[in-house]
């Protein structure tokens, strides 16, 4: 069976068929993600380098924890803009 062929006979079903398709595709898509960023984010996963690199970065002062940003944001608006 071909890509083609698929879309072709998807193409002929009933439009609730296609509906009940796609939400089922969105299903396994979004449990394709869940897989990825589980592994991704355990032990010796890719993106846990990235996290070990921005907690060191915090650490270091070198950036702001996602929370204090967000405070400071909040309170340079309330100041207004300095002139």
């Amino acid at each position: 069976m071909t890509v083609e062929s698929i879309k072709q006979a998807i193409a002929d079903l009933p439009p609730d068929q296609k509906t009940s398709l796609a939400a089922w595709l969105v299903r396994q898509d979004m449990d394709d993600w869940d897989r990825q960023i589980e592994g991704d984010f355990s032990s010796g996963g890719a993106g846990m380098a990235l996290l070990e690199e921005a907690e060191a970065d915090i650490q270091e002062g070198r950036i702001l924890p996602m929370d204090e940003l967000l405070a400071e944001v909040k309170a340079r608006r309330k100041v207004g803009p300095q002139r």
